[in-house]
């Protein structure tokens, strides 16, 4: 069973701006990640928070994805953008990390509303 995408921000548009090959390429990895599988090329990203991590997609200039799958609702999209240094920038990793915030602040709310 897939499990349902969670674009937060401008994650859906950011990637929907990519070049086609880059944003087919990066809708394939989301979609192995929906399917319990791991991307083809990925590595943690923990300055974001624990459990962000990112795709590395490599096709003409470097794009990145940053995402949580750790929850059992479904896969949260958190950021996504093109690689234009060797260094992730500062400002990447911060939206990543504000965005990831957000969510767990969200879902703690939610799970005191239900008692």
């Amino acid at each position: 069973m897939e499990k349902p995408l969670f674009w937060l921000g401008s994650s859906r548009s950011d990637i929907r701006a990519f070049p086609v090959r880059a944003r087919r390429a990066a809708g394939f990895q989301l979609l192995r990640i929906q399917q319990g599988l791991e991307p083809t090329d990925w590595k943690p990203v923990t300055s974001a928070g624990a459990g962000v991590r990112e795709i590395r997609v490599q096709v003409g200039t470097a794009h990145r994805v940053f995402y949580v799958a750790r929850f059992s609702e479904g896969v949260y999209v958190l950021h996504a953008f093109e690689k234009r240094t060797r260094k992730t920038a500062k400002k990447d990793i911060e939206l990543a990390r504000e965005r990831y915030k957000d969510l767990l602040e969200r879902r703690r709310k939610e799970d005191h509303g239900k008692g």
